[in-house]
């Protein structure tokens, strides 16, 4: 997952979605990145000049919260090289800084330096006490990214974590099909997860059917699932050559974690809210239940609509599964937006309950404003 502030770098997250990279455009300031604890094996900041320092080391703690047992901390800048007093200065602080959170060196060289994290709770329990930074108190809860503060404390590892030495994950790619560690979290069981990944494998392959024969090969690359629960959607994808942003509703189960620990990316929305990325930069997006959700909560389902329009590249697909009512609802405004119904189908062939899915497929088409302007004439 690309990174960039939205103060000064955010044209880079355009370059890096055209590019076909996931990409996010977010604030290393006081609020908590939208990803869960133990989320990267390895965080990376090239012509690094953020100030790791400040307020007690929140931003490095912030980072330290995102890091899995045992992940890197990549880091390029000239205090790494230590070349005149102010530079020796920030070096030295910051050394003693992530000596006291447990880090170690793993690697350096000239102005590079890779830590790495400790894979148990045993340097964290063993410092000396009133060491600082503190670890983090019992009620915190690593794992609540929306709108939560950032915290100058160190986030301890689960008792899980601590006996296994580590995540706990099955290595790549097989830990995209396991049921990860944290499902137990939620009561889930395996069963109920290998049933989630086959429903979604079946719903994916039926998607494919609708699209292949409107689409060229390797034209979608770029995807996002609004409603991504498990990600078994995008773990449906994997032998696609795109990539998922699976994003979780703020207000729902926080399965964020259980999507990074298949080895997937995403984030936290809400979508009464605009998504934070770039205009035009996705390919294709799929809303399993979002306009019902919206609905409950008295947002706008024409203001979702348009964010959709917004993220969507021309000629870029949309998938809709909803209810009967919602598919009628936005064939209203089919026109009015440009985009051309491609396939509408029930979810449940032979089901005529108005509380049964059907799914829409939806083109946005390529036009201009003198076309709106000849449209309105």
């Amino acid at each position: 997952m690309s990174l960039a502030p939205n103060d000064v770098h955010q044209n880079q997250i355009q370059f890096a979605l055209e590019r076909g990279i996931p990409a996010y455009l977010g604030v290393l300031g006081t609020k908590r990145l939208p990803y869960p604890s133990r989320s990267f094996e390895l965080a990376h900041c090239s012509r690094c000049r953020i100030d790791w320092l400040q307020r007690d080391g929140i931003l490095l703690l912030e980072l330290d919260r995102l890091l899995r047992p045992g992940g890197y901390f990549a880091y390029s800048s000239p205090e790494a090289y230590a070349q005149d007093e102010e530079d020796r200065r920030i070096w030295k602080e910051m050394s003693a800084l992530v000596e006291r959170m447990c880090w170690k060196i793993a690697a350096k060289r000239n102005q590079t330096v890779i830590w790495v994290k400790p894979l148990t709770n045993d340097c964290y329990l063993n410092r000396v006490q009133g060491t600082r930074p503190p670890l983090c108190k019992t009620d915190n809860d690593p794992d609540a990214v929306w709108g939560v503060p950032m915290e100058a404390c160190i986030t301890p590892y689960s008792d899980q974590n601590h006996r296994a030495k580590g995540s706990g994950l099955a290595p790549w790619p097989a830990r995209l099909t396991t049921a990860p560690p944290r499902l137990a979290d939620f009561d889930i069981s395996p069963e109920t997860f290998t049933k989630d990944m086959e429903l979604w494998q079946q719903r994916v392959e039926s998607y494919w059917k609708l699209l292949s024969p409107k689409i060229r090969p390797n034209t979608i690359r770029n995807v996002m699932d609004m409603n991504a629960n498990m990600g078994s959607f995008a773990a449906a994808l994997r032998d696609k050559p795109v990539w998922v942003m699976n994003v979780v509703p703020a207000d729902g189960p926080n399965t964020l974690k259980l999507i990074y620990d298949r080895g997937l990316i995403g984030s936290v929305h809400d979508w009464c809210e605009a998504f934070s990325t770039y205009p035009r930069t996705y390919d294709l997006i799929h809303a399993w239940t979002v306009f019902s959700v919206i609905e409950k909560k008295g947002c706008s389902a024409e203001d979702l609509l348009l964010e959709m329009d917004r993220i969507l590249r021309p000629t870029g697909f949309i998938i809709v599964r909803d209810k009967r009512v919602v598919i009628d609802f936005i064939k209203k405004y089919l026109t009015a937006l440009h985009w051309a119904s491609v396939a509408v189908v029930d979810a449940e062939p032979g089901s005529n309950s108005e509380n049964s899915d059907t799914v829409i497929v939806i083109r946005k088409q390529m036009w201009s404003t003198n076309d709106k302007l000849k449209d309105s004439a």
